[in-house]
């Protein structure tokens, strides 16, 4: 089960598909900086591959954003971007997150925002999730942008650690209140 569409966007379980746009994204400098660089052809396959697991297990995780109404008919059905509720080690155990990532032609329309809000009602509606987070890294000014436009204020700053570095973060939240 997917988030319901929004005027603009609809959401979908990612496929083997979808792999080339996957790779626009995952493979893409610009896109990766938050992720210290772009992902190799074996991350990108195996972040769809977390994500179909995550759909078994969860019933939720990264999900496919398409257009609904897109300008051209290149751009049926084609993933612009994911998003989505997965669970992450933020300040406790296991928290549901909303995550997103987008790729950059599709930057600075409102989508990821879009997206995000989509999310996180699904998580509070259909999950009953009483709180929400999302994880940004500390230099992402555009990605706080998007959690602040959910509602979301940062609950603490914390130190993750991957692809050997350390990268400080900041963990937002919101309560169903």
């Amino acid at each position: 089960m997917t988030p319901a569409a929004t005027e603009r966007i609809a959401f979908r379980e990612m496929t083997a598909a979808d792999l080339p746009e996957l790779r626009a994204i995952l493979q893409n400098e610009q896109a990766m900086v938050a992720y210290e660089g772009p992902f190799t052809d074996n991350e990108v396959e195996a972040w769809l591959a977390k994500q179909l697991a995550n759909y078994q297990q969860h019933g939720f995780g990264l999900w496919a954003v398409e257009l609904r109404n897109p300008a051209s008919e290149a751009e049926r059905g084609k993933l612009i971007g994911q998003c989505g509720i997965t669970y992450q080690d933020i300040d406790s155990p296991r928290v549901l997150e909303v995550g997103y990532l987008f790729n950059p032609a599709y930057w600075h329309h409102g989508y990821a925002a879009e997206a995000a809000r989509a999310a996180r009602d699904y998580a509070f509606n259909e999950l009953g999730a009483t709180e929400v987070y999302s994880q940004v890294r500390d230099t992402n000014i555009a990605s706080m942008n998007v959690v602040i436009r959910q509602g979301m204020t940062i609950k603490s700053r914390f130190i993750k650690h991957y692809r050997g570095v350390k990268m400080p973060h900041y963990a937002f939240k919101i309560t169903r209140d």
